[in-house]
């Protein structure tokens, strides 16, 4: 009874953000982002664009950690070979650490139209179209080849078509890693399920993050994580639950005392473009854009990867202290958590999960 109650509210939830987004889509003549660049003086910005593309066009694109993540090394690099490709017609101004806003901010913008392109985890988009996000379900890899091999398959992919009516078009899938808890001197070191009861928790717009923390009895809250930094300083919170690169590139380790490596989630992280914009390229600006991007899906993947496993020892190095307890009890307490989604997944979607 408690898990269909829990599911009737997230439901209800997720009904009333999207009647509000779809009530926005509209208006797609929002400026981006208040300031002018060298490109922004030479090329008509893609907020702008109404029922005709005329270029060079300038597709702002914002993400919400700093240049030093995957992400946006990758980006920077997909950038200079659009551009180059394109002769200039396409241009790619890139907006790191939320300039542009939170997560959340970003992802709306896109609906809006005052937002060209993003980079943000599946759960964040899960607000909009609910099965987007299901690769966040707790411990549902064990490792990256597993979870890029049910992010490849046909099933993924064709959930994306969900965001479609959004503004929201899929470009490719990069990798954000395996969330782990990470806690303050004065919380203490998780070391076991007991540890997380009452622990005051930030996570993502991202109800399973939720829903697992709230399984293994923490106290969640989001929170924009440009702001978190300060959030911790300042007391909001005890812990936060992030992939090791993003722990290490983001110098969560100057807040943060422990690390528990709990892989409590995978997360996913569609490359995203809007779609009034994707429909209007020239069909071969949008082959060049979709090589680069599967480029830089590649790219990401291999550095998430990578970073995962060379920066336990540096976040040591900078004085974290890193525990590895007993996943099975983590397991067993979230385990009803796939129960609450059941209704939202369908029975499809989960077998898929369950046969992958």
């Amino acid at each position: 009874m408690k898990n269909q109650l829990r599911l009737r509210t997230i439901a209800a939830g997720m009904a009333a953000v999207c009647a509000v987004s779809l009530a926005s889509c509209g208006n797609n003549s929002t400026g981006a982002s208040g300031t002018t660049s060298p490109a922004e003086q030479t090329s008509k910005p893609a907020e702008e664009i109404n029922s005709q593309l005329t270029y060079p066009v300038a597709i702002v694109a914002g993400y919400s950690t700093n240049e030093d993540d995957p992400r946006g090394i990758v980006l920077k690099k997909m950038k200079e070979t659009v551009e180059k490709e394109t002769n200039g017609d396409v241009i790619i101004e890139i907006h790191p650490s939320g300039e542009l806003g939170s997560d959340a901010d970003l992802i709306a913008g896109m609906i809006k139209g005052d937002v060209g392109m993003t980079v943000s985890s599946a759960g964040n988009y899960a607000s909009y179209a609910t099965k987007i996000g299901v690769s966040a379900l707790p411990f549902l890899f064990s490792d990256f080849e597993s979870a890029w091999k049910f992010i490849d398959s046909d099933t993924m992919q064709n959930i994306n078509a969900d965001l479609e009516p959004f503004n929201i078009h899929v470009l490719a899938y990069f990798d954000n890693g395996f969330r782990c808890v990470t806690t303050t001197e004065k919380a203490g070191p998780i070391t076991s399920v007991s540890d997380m009861e009452g622990l005051n928790i930030r996570t993502p717009p991202n109800q399973i993050i939720k829903e697992t923390m709230s399984a293994l009895k923490a106290s969640p809250k989001e929170y924009d994580f440009a702001k978190l930094k300060d959030a911790i300083k300042n007391g909001e919170f005890d812990a936060q639950e992030n992939p090791i690169p993003v722990i290490y590139n983001n110098k969560l380790y100057e807040v943060q005392k422990y690390l528990s490596i709990t892989n409590h989630s995978y997360d996913a992280m569609p490359l995203t473009i809007r779609n009034d914009i994707w429909t209007q390229l020239k069909p071969e600006y949008q082959e060049i854009i979709s090589n680069a991007a599967k480029t830089a899906e590649s790219e990401d993947r291999a550095l998430v990867k990578q970073q995962t496993e060379d920066f336990v020892g540096k976040l040591e190095e900078e004085g974290m202290i890193v525990n590895y307890p007993d996943l099975e009890p983590f397991k067993n307490a979230t385990s009803g958590v796939m129960d609450v989604f059941a209704d939202i997944y369908g029975d499809e979607l989960l077998n898929a999960l369950k046969n992958r």
